[in-house]
């Protein structure tokens, strides 16, 4: 990676570690600690849980739409805020419901595809597997952190305390946003033309994206879900406290995580993703068809989340990764938008289902939720491979009009994108190399004035 990308994924990579910390440390400790509240009641207290979800899953997809029609960075610093502001309120709550809306404001600043849109420009093809894979990783790891350390945080913290660490983290996040370069897209076809609707119906007509979002909505219900339901069940089964239960969670999380990273890798280079990918739904199936039959006992548990992780890891790895090969071009943002939107409402799915079922009998809560993972299997098994195309650097010449110079870049056959960053004095070529003709080669090669290896 050049250091363009090193800079785009250490700024990118920080703000999703830092949301996603202060998003998550309260799911394992909340369906406890939630009875503080006044007004508080099983389902609420679910609701809590995974409103924040409803929130994204609402603003994700018009906040991604401006994203393909407006400069990404602006977008991003207001759902910073967003979810600052949330968090302060959640901070300051007396009630369950006050609660609710801090944490329902901290989802409406749904920028996770946004973000994801923003490293992908300004990555190149070759090494935007690798970017989307590290997001992927990132989410999943501060997931685990936050599970792991929400425990260990409540007892001297408090529940308010972890909101106000939210709060504090989105600040942190803001200043990180300076650090990622500013890229300017140049498409071939003019997204200003299209009305909402049109960049909808484009994105929505894919069936293996949408195949995506089945599976990260199956994949964010049941997650919620369980960590709404085992807090109790460890309490009752293991005999362990909420602070105690952080270190059963971590070396499963970080065990599952190093057992995932060779099939990552294999999914990656080897293009096995379609395999790797339907593989860990069907490993999540089991791990939820062995919590059904031996929660009951400590061994059952254990080995049910240890699988559960490794799977978790797997999907959460690829799915960005994925989603960036086979959105369209022009509506890569609006494609990450739905994918996230469909995340997040699985996570409200999940945590209004996770009360419901709280005080169900250990078989029946943990079947439905095996049921949901094993029907969203049926229905992504069709996927096909993504695609895998190339792309190229150029340092842009010196005294010259950019905008005249891309224009001139795209008006050549075989370049299917451009994006860049007049900073560094860099732009990155999307490329099909089964359209490049010598003539096209040379052209390149002349606009850049240097040879290029393509």
């Amino acid at each position: 990676m050049n250091s363009v990308e090193k800079r785009a994924i250490l700024g990118v990579g920080g703000i999703f570690a830092l949301r996603m910390i202060g998003l998550f440390m309260i799911v394992p400790v909340f369906s406890v600690y939630g009875n503080d509240y006044a007004h508080a009641t099983p389902f609420l207290i679910g609701l809590a849980v995974g409103v924040y979800g409803l929130g994204q899953a609402v603003f994700q997809i018009p906040m991604s739409l401006a994203a393909d029609k407006f400069p990404r960075k602006p977008i991003i610093m207001l759902g910073l805020v967003l979810f600052a502001i949330g968090g302060i309120i959640a901070a300051n709550a007396t009630d369950i419901y006050e609660v609710i809306i801090g944490r329902a404001l901290a989802g409406s600043g749904a920028v996770s595809a946004v973000l994801m849109a923003l490293l992908a420009d300004v990555t190149r093809e070759e090494m935007r597997t690798k970017a989307m894979a590290t997001m992927g990783l990132t989410i999943a790891t501060s997931i685990m952190l936050a599970f792991a350390f929400g425990p260990l945080l409540v007892g001297s913290l408090g529940i308010s305390g972890l909101f106000w660490l939210t709060a504090g983290f989105a600040v942190l996040a803001m200043v990180l946003l300076w650090v990622v370069p500013s890229p300017m897209r140049v498409l071939k076809h003019n997204l200003d033309s299209k009305s909402i609707g049109q960049q909808l119906s484009a994105v929505l007509k894919i069936g293996d994206l949408n195949r995506l979002h089945i599976g990260i909505f199956a994949l964010h219900l049941t997650m919620t879900a369980i960590f709404v339901i085992l807090p109790h069940q460890l309490s009752e089964v293991m005999g362990l406290s909420v602070r105690q239960q952080g270190m059963v969670y971590l070396p499963l999380l970080f065990i599952g995580f190093a057992i995932a990273i060779p099939f990552i890798i294999i999914a990656e280079k080897k293009r096995k993703m379609r395999q790797v990918f339907l593989a860990a739904i069907g490993l999540m199936t089991g791990s939820l068809v062995i919590l059904a039959l031996g929660s009951s006992w400590g061994i059952g548990i254990i080995l049910g989340l240890l699988l559960y992780f490794m799977g978790f890891n797997l999907l959460e790895a690829t799915i960005p990764s994925w989603i960036s090969k086979r959105a369209p071009v022009a509506n890569k943002a609006t494609a990450m938008g739905l994918n996230s939107s469909s995340q997040f409402f699985g996570a409200f799915v999940g945590g209004a289902m996770g009360g419901l079922l709280l005080n169900q009998p250990n078989l029946l809560a943990w079947g439905i939720l095996a049921v949901i993972m094993a029907a969203s299997l049926l229905l992504i098994i069709p996927i096909a491979d993504p695609p895998y195309l190339s792309s190229t650097t150029v340092t842009i010449p010196k005294n010259i009009d950019i905008q005249d110079w891309s224009r001139q870049m795209l008006a050549i056959h075989g370049v299917d994108e451009l994006v860049v960053m007049a900073k560094e004095q860099v732009a990155y070529l999307k490329l099909d190399k089964t359209q490049l003709t010598d003539n096209s080669r040379q052209e390149l090669s002349h606009l850049a004035q240097s040879p290029l290896d393509i």
